[in-house]
């Protein structure tokens, strides 16, 4: 799948006043510093889209971006050590879970990890939360090339063998470099293959 268009339609917090949910939607959200940003830049091929900042948890916001004109790609924010207060924390996990709870025309959640690191707790527990909410998910491990492919394999690995823990089997995932553009056209393929399959929520009256 080709992105031609890429255009921001709103921020908000209220679930309730989110775009109507007649296209499909798909969710990007990771552990503060995880590259999200540079990744939706590099997803879309239009640098600026998403922000990027050298500051973690800059995204504070449930932010919509229609692509093509066919599907909504979602920037949530970050978990994890966003510089805010823990009332503000507790807040944006709040609106997080109620919008991933209660978004009908979510298709999948694409959870962000840096391949640099080694299994996180946070990270391994908010996979565990998406499975036991039943919310389809796939793992997308950020920074590829910032070191060798047999350490991010290593780490892989490593996340794999914790989520068998409480998953029987781990979810499809993407190792991916927003710089090098490497895992992109993968993930827009999935999204393509689930797109042809999407039947609206809304139904006419």
């Amino acid at each position: 799948m080709l992105v031609k268009t890429a255009e921001f339609v709103m921020s908000n917090t209220d679930v309730r006043k989110l775009p109507e949910p007649s296209l499909p939607e798909y969710a990007f959200i990771g552990r503060s510093n995880v590259g999200k940003s540079s990744l939706i830049n590099a997803l879309v091929n239009k640098k600026g889209l998403a922000k990027t900042s050298q500051k973690p948890g800059k995204t504070q916001l449930i932010n919509h971006f229609i692509i093509d004109k066919a599907w909504y790609l979602v920037d949530l924010p970050g978990y994890g050590f966003a510089q805010t207060s823990k009332k503000n924390r507790a807040e944006w996990e709040r609106f997080i879970r109620r919008y991933l709870t209660k978004r009908e025309n979510l298709q999948c959640i694409f959870v962000l990890i840096d391949s640099r690191l080694e299994p996180q707790k946070i990270d391994l527990e908010f996979c565990r939360w998406l499975g036991e909410q039943g919310l389809p998910f796939l793992l997308v491990f950020t920074k590829a090339d910032k070191q060798s492919i047999m350490k991010s394999d290593q780490n892989i690995a490593k996340f794999k063998k914790s989520l068998l823990a409480w998953f029987e089997e781990v979810p499809s995932l993407f190792l991916t470099s927003a710089e090098k553009r490497q895992g992109m056209d993968e993930i827009l393929a999935t999204i393509d293959g689930i797109n042809k399959n999407f039947v609206s929520p809304i139904v006419d009256q």
